[in-house]
């Protein structure tokens, strides 16, 4: 069985690929999540007899040979697909514009580009596949929501290309304003009217940025067409929105921006969360307002990088072991420690590999604890350097799912840097 998900809080760029998917697998079983765009339900409701869309329930998630995701790269974004996180049968093929992720696919196919609907709607024209004016209209109602109507500077030529060839294949562009009319009624006209009331501008590298917050209670939606609203009724170039939740005890950051220069995608994945140059969100959990303002204003005068290098916030000196050194030697190291993996350096005190206790599970007999670490160590080995920081560590450890990462100067090992230091340094901020 071949399935295609996207992720929760589906869009119409999300629906667009689904759909897309469906052209490119002839024969896949389209699984929408729970969770959509209100902006969808119109549309679905209407469309319910062409587009037939699965829930995650009536799927027999055992018998998944290929899974295909669109227009997200997390497992904690898919809805109910946990199950198949760990399956080694499986086949997982992507199709995606996010620049982060940690889905491993065996097939990727991602491109920086306005629109994931550009990308898959590019391999149809390459495949000269048949589409009909309904797909062709959702596929452009996908590009022009994730686009800003072709004005987000994240917009490509990809994307207009997209446009030009659905427009050919009779895509209607009336549909646009009846479902991609953003939903603004008085929770989101009273949350703007509070924002603009305290609306302050500062400049930062050369940009005019606001960042406001607020406090809201229970889900409001379209929060980022207020962000945009906001930034575009105070002339900044960038905006960012802190709403406070204070009964679930957590914040939604969401930005939008009309410079290059101020990446929101960058600045939000090092609060980890993510987006596109011109747009992005973050969730977090047991903040306060005015240090996640700090913290926006230290990543955006540090151009998405913050100045403190891995030197000031690692752990050292570092504990480590010999590459012959006994297994059983390494174990009560281990356990006087009270870590979970350590370096293994050679006799040139330069780092071959990695030896953590999920390792052990590779000895069957007594006879090996008496073995040489390197026998049996992950000799993998994800390291940084020295000058690098705190958001370019955060990235490595989110994308190969590590905790601890080795601190590299001149070949040799002066340091470690765990989940925890990198967490301490942005003011225990938690990503949800």
């Amino acid at each position: 069985m071949k399935i295609v998900t996207t992720h929760k809080g589906t869009d119409f760029d999300a629906l667009a690929s689904l759909v897309a998917a469906c052209v490119i697998y002839p024969g896949i079983i389209p699984v929408l999540p729970g969770s959509i765009n209100p902006n969808l339900k119109a549309f679905i409701s209407i469309h319910k007899d062409i587009f037939d869309f699965y829930s995650s329930k009536e799927v027999e998630l055992n018998e998944v040979k290929t899974l295909v995701v669109v227009d997200t790269n997390s497992w904690n974004r898919l809805d109910n697909m946990e199950s198949l996180k760990n399956r080694k049968d499986l086949e997982i093929i992507l199709w995606d514009h996010h620049t982060n992720g940690n889905i491993e696919a065996d097939q990727v196919n991602y491109e920086i580009i306005g629109a994931n609907t550009s990308l898959m709607v590019k391999e149809i024209a390459k495949q000269k596949k048949i589409i009909t004016p309904i797909q062709a209209s959702l596929f452009l109602m996908g590009i022009y929501e994730d686009t800003g109507n072709m004005t987000f500077p994240s917009t490509t030529a990809e994307d207009a290309r997209a446009v030009a060839y659905l427009l050919e294949r009779k895509a209607d562009l009336h549909i646009l304003s009846t479902f991609l009319r953003n939903a603004y009624g008085t929770k989101q006209k009273n949350i703007l009217f509070e924002m603009l009331k305290n609306a302050e501008k500062q400049e930062i590298r050369g940009f005019a940025i606001s960042i406001s917050s607020i406090s809201i209670t229970g889900h409001v939606p379209n929060l980022a067409m207020v962000v945009q609203m906001y930034r575009e009724i105070i002339n900044a170039d960038a905006a960012f929105g802190i709403f406070i939740d204070t009964e679930k005890n957590r914040a939604m950051v969401i930005g939008r921006s009309s410079v290059d220069e101020v990446n929101i995608g960058a600045v939000m994945q090092a609060m980890g969360g993510g987006g596109h140059p011109g747009a992005g969100s973050s969730l977090l959990k047991s903040t306060d307002p005015d240090v996640i303002k700090e913290m926006l204003e230290r990543i955006i005068k540090g151009n998405q990088q913050t100045s403190v290098i891995l030197r000031d916030i690692m752990s050292y000196p570092v504990v480590k072991v010999n590459e012959n050194t006994p297994v059983d030697e390494v174990a009560l190291i281990l356990r006087k420690v009270g870590c979970t993996g350590l370096p293994v350096v050679n006799d040139n005190d330069r780092i071959v590999g990695v030896i953590s206790r999920r390792d052990f599970r590779k000895i069957r007999k007594a006879s090996q604890m008496q073995s040489p670490v390197k026998a049996f160590m992950s000799r993998n080995v994800i390291s940084i350097d020295h000058d690098k920081n705190a958001i370019e560590a955060a990235k490595l450890m989110i994308k190969n799912d590590i905790g601890r990462i080795p601190v590299i100067q001149d070949d040799k090992i002066i340091g470690i840097v765990t989940r925890s230091d990198v967490m301490l340094y942005f003011y225990d901020l938690l990503p949800d």
